[in-house]
């Protein structure tokens, strides 16, 4: 297929070299994937290797540091000319006839990007997608009230509990595990923000795509199985906080000054105080795992 037309696919990875494995057989045979990009964010761990030795073909990006999700998203999207682009992370296989369900999506020309469905490896329909972070949302799942309410559309909203995952509907924010974009809407909105390195660079983006009148469909025709969390978990303490930090950047950039100083205040304030107990937390439990079981393999 020329590079003109189809999907570009593009992977970032980061000591993930057995799950890449995967996911690049995944993909590089399938007739819609016009191109295939991997950056590799300085793994250290045998990945440069494997792409090189065994997916010629595949367009190989090894950076010397590790630049993060979203500056190595933006070098792979730049790396690439197809019309549509979709992100995978390193740990999702692409199922039969997602590639073509994606790409039907845009049919409608006013569809920025299209979410795939997630599911776990036992075929378990994984809950992919949220709101944006507004604070009645934010506050409703702070309290619990969406476990304790989980088919309320008010109190679940931030989660989307009410929604079973599986029916093609808009939607806010879905996982950039497996979210393809049109080429057009990021030329028009731009990349990711490097300033959220990790965590929000996602929801940064689709806030500033639905701001520009693009629509962000999730399709369940769409599948993709995920593994989950295979980069973050080999850090989940530093994770945890980058996940606040990002928050509250996040509130700054969309949020200050737009909405009431109270609620501001309340969100960023909460996000500040639970960021280090909950960091903390995750430090001890990890700790308390490793005394009892061995760590899984850096893949």
């Amino acid at each position: 297929m020329a590079p003109h037309s189809g999907l570009a696919i593009c992977i970032v990875s980061w000591r993930t070299r057995d799950l890449l494995r995967a996911c690049l057989r995944s993909v590089v045979e399938r007739p819609e994937a016009a191109e295939v990009v991997v950056v590799d964010n300085a793994s250290g761990d045998g990945t440069v290797e494997m792409v090189r030795s065994e997916f010629p073909a595949v367009r190989l990006l090894a950076d010397e540091q590790n630049l993060g999700f979203a500056a190595g998203n933006n070098q792979a999207i730049a790396a690439t000319s197809a019309p549509f682009v979709l992100l995978l992370n390193p740990d999702t296989e692409v199922q039969d006839g997602a590639l073509n369900a994606l790409l039907e999506s845009f049919s409608d020309e006013r569809v920025g990007a299209v979410a795939a469905q997630l599911v776990f490896p036992d075929g378990s329909i994984q809950r992919s997608c949220r709101s944006f972070p507004e604070p009645v949302a934010i506050l409703f799942d702070a309290l619990r009230l969406s476990q304790l309410f989980p088919v309320s559309e008010t109190f679940g909203r931030y989660r989307m509990t009410f929604w079973d995952h599986d029916s093609r509907r808009e939607v806010d924010q879905p996982m950039a595990s497996a979210l393809a974009f049109r080429r057009a809407a990021l030329d028009e909105v731009g990349l990711f923000d490097e300033g959220f390195s990790l965590f929000f660079n996602d929801v940064d983006l689709c806030y500033r795509l639905r701001q520009a009148g693009w629509r962000i469909i999730f399709e369940p025709a769409a599948k993709v199985a995920h593994h989950g969390a295979s980069s973050t978990w080999q850090v989940r303490p530093g994770a945890i906080l980058e996940s606040h930090r990002s928050l509250i950047r996040f509130y700054r950039k969309h949020y200050r000054g737009l909405i009431c100083p109270c609620w501001y205040g309340l969100v960023v304030g909460t996000a500040w105080l639970t960021m280090w107990p909950r960091a903390g937390l995750a430090w001890l439990a990890r700790r308390l795992r490793s005394t009892t079981r061995p760590s899984p393999p850096l893949a």
